[in-house]
């Protein structure tokens, strides 16, 4: 089938499907792969908990509290993993419909955005303690023994939305290799990127308190003018 001739919306619908199937079976096997490594996962995701507040524990009251949170587990583990099938599946979607200098960017774009859906959970992780240790902390007089439900809801949330706000760079980008946007344009919005990354890390981070703001605020504006600078010197637009 010919990537340049016009198909029908059933056509695309098919296509679609399919995409969808292949990275839903991805993040399947990506979720049995995170079940056989339960019990570490579970370690590294509530080691930020214990971290923050030490001497309480986390608790089930619910009969099944503890397999919801087994299944989060593998949800979780399963994106991760197969965040690089996903994230392909998306682009050889939308690829017959890009130019054959804007397809030469599929493998680097795509590799970029594992790399910084990756990184930005890292990175979440990295701040969460302190995001904990101030939510935790507010009333000095109260024990912290959290619904462990609860508490694997805000932290598997929180990862996946450092995550998430990792990736704009390369949409940026991709953006400006269709021609949307230029450097020069990119250049006169520093302010309003400014602003924009202040309010979206206010969103993202639940803490309130300045430095846990600043510390995502900083990476997303270094990434803004980043993207500038590939524009302006890859591109050369």
């Amino acid at each position: 089938m010919s990537a340049d001739r016009p198909q029908s919306i059933l056509t695309h619908l098919e296509e679609l499907r399919w995409r969808l199937t292949k990275a839903f079976v991805a993040v399947i096997a990506g979720g049995i792969v995170a079940l056989v490594f339960s019990a570490d996962l579970r370690q590294v995701l509530e080691a930020p908990f214990y971290a923050a507040a030490p001497g309480n524990t986390l608790q089930a009251l619910a009969v099944g509290e503890e397999w919801g949170v087994f299944m989060r587990i593998a949800l979780f583990g399963g994106v991760i993993l197969a965040s690089p099938v996903v994230l392909y599946q998306i682009w050889a979607f939308i690829n017959p419909a890009l130019t054959n200098r804007e397809r030469s960017w599929a493998f680097p774009i795509v590799g970029s955005l594992v790399v910084l859906f990756v990184g930005g959970v890292v990175f979440g992780y990295w701040v969460l303690p302190r995001g904990l240790q101030f939510l935790l902390g507010i009333f000095p007089d109260v024990e912290n023994n959290l619904l462990i439900g609860q508490y694997y809801s805000f932290t598997l949330r929180f990862l996946l939305a450092f995550g998430l706000a990792f990736l704009y760079p390369v949409f940026l980008f991709a953006a400006a290799a269709a021609g949307i946007v230029t450097s020069a344009q990119l250049a006169s919005w520093r302010r309003w990127a400014i602003l924009l990354v202040v309010i979206g890390a206010a969103m993202i981070t639940p803490t309130g308190d300045a430095l846990t703001l600043l510390l995502l605020s900083v990476p997303l504006y270094l990434m803004y003018e980043a993207t500038f600078w590939l524009v302006r010197l890859l591109l050369k637009r």
